[in-house]
């Protein structure tokens, strides 16, 4: 174990991921989430690329009433959205980064960045501000990376990369998503 990152409570704040084709990368991150406030850590979600008026998401209702801090950045996916205006993406992705930057002032035991490993691949961010980022972070601070693909940078970092990997799907026999079990 590297002791540099054990803070007073013994805790090691390390670099999670959770990518791939599959579903199950937010499912994963909320569940770390609950375990961490039932603990009494401090917790924050900044969602990228995830529209809250578009879809409700269940999770951040709950997450809320139980006291973690959610933030939307970003809001647009190429996915989803057509006519993206490129800079008002870059801006936004960058508010994100910039707010995370300060929460680590803030004292919080864990950070979700959800989505941003597409704000990387779509060209929203760099690879290496969002480097950047992960190695400024306290080192008490657990810090927890979603989003179907992963830089070679990210990757390296990271201590611990978990892979989603879609078998079957529900949406390859037509099922959408569904309220209460995708959002």
């Amino acid at each position: 174990m590297n002791k540099r990152n054990i803070n007073k409570r013994g805790k090691v704040g390390l670099i999670q991921v959770y990518t791939g084709g599959g579903k199950g990368k937010t499912t994963a991150a909320v569940g770390h989430v609950i375990r961490s406030i039932s603990y009494g850590w401090k917790v924050a979600v900044v969602h990228f690329h995830k529209d809250p008026a578009r879809w409700s998401y269940g999770e951040d209702t709950i997450l809320r009433k139980l006291g973690v801090k959610v933030y939307y950045f970003a809001k647009e996916c190429k996915l989803f959205y057509k006519n993206i205006v490129p800079e008002k993406m870059r801006t936004s992705c960058y508010a994100g980064i910039a707010q995370v930057k300060k929460m680590f002032t803030q004292k919080y035991d864990l950070i979700v960045l959800d989505e941003i490993n597409i704000s990387i691949r779509d060209g929203w961010v760099s690879e290496n501000d969002v480097v950047t980022l992960i190695k400024t972070k306290p080192h008490e601070v657990e810090l927890i990376l979603t989003g179907s693909t992963i830089s070679k940078k990210i990757f390296g970092i990271a201590d611990l990369v978990t892979e989603m990997k879609k078998h079957k799907h529900p949406y390859d026999n037509g099922i959408l998503s569904r309220k209460g079990v995708e959002y």
